[in-house]
């Protein structure tokens, strides 16, 4: 088969799958984005997992994927960020017009100051529940890395929202934000000791 017929297939299908999404999301855009969430955070997850059992294979050290970690990371995707991404998405384009003078820095930080804060915070408490521990791990793990996690996510996501939440259109946003965190998650993996 002819190089150029196996692209021309290649793009034909990437296009199909592209419409699919498209329509799915305009049918059901909260439950679309949710299970997008779900298993991009799954895999997001698996990824760190494995590229960090890679290298401590490097120095001898055996280490098994957590595949309860994964489901975990899928679980909050699907019930936590798909849906309150996309309602928090679809209240500032009321709250905040690009017909608003200054919607640029409003928008970004509506987002750094409230959504991120907050959504950090669920995130800590849903996943203390899910990993069925008490309210004292809650707050160690508060105390001892909530303000550091917070710090890492504005310096990190800050340009990557910036971008989100002005440019790109409002039914892609959720999934460019997975998107960028499946990367994020792959670096964090890369660089940790």
């Amino acid at each position: 088969m002819p190089v150029q017929s196996v692209l021309v297939r290649d793009a034909s299908v990437h296009f199909s799958l592209l419409q699919q999404y498209l329509t799915l999301l305009k049918k059901y855009p909260i439950l679309t984005k949710s299970v997008t969430s779900g298993i991009l955070s799954a895999l997001a997850n698996l990824l760190s997992q494995i590229l960090e059992a890679r290298k401590k294979a490097r120095h001898d050290a055996a280490t098994e994927i957590d595949s309860a970690g994964a489901a975990r990371y899928a679980i909050f995707g699907l019930l936590f960020t798909g849906p309150l991404s996309h309602y928090f998405y679809q209240l500032m384009e009321v709250w905040m017009p690009t017909t608003d003078r200054y919607c640029l820095v409003k928008r970004l930080l509506l987002d750094r100051l409230f959504f991120a804060p907050a959504f950090l915070l669920l995130f800590y408490f849903v996943m203390t529940v899910l990993e069925a521990k008490g309210w004292s791990d809650f707050e160690r793990k508060m105390k001892s890395s909530y303000w550091t996690a917070l710090k890492m996510n504005w310096k990190v996501w800050t340009p990557f929202q910036f971008v989100n939440v002005n440019f790109v259109p409002v039914q892609f946003r959720v999934l460019f934000a997975n998107v960028i965190a499946f990367f994020w998650y792959a670096y964090l993996a890369s660089v940790r000791k």
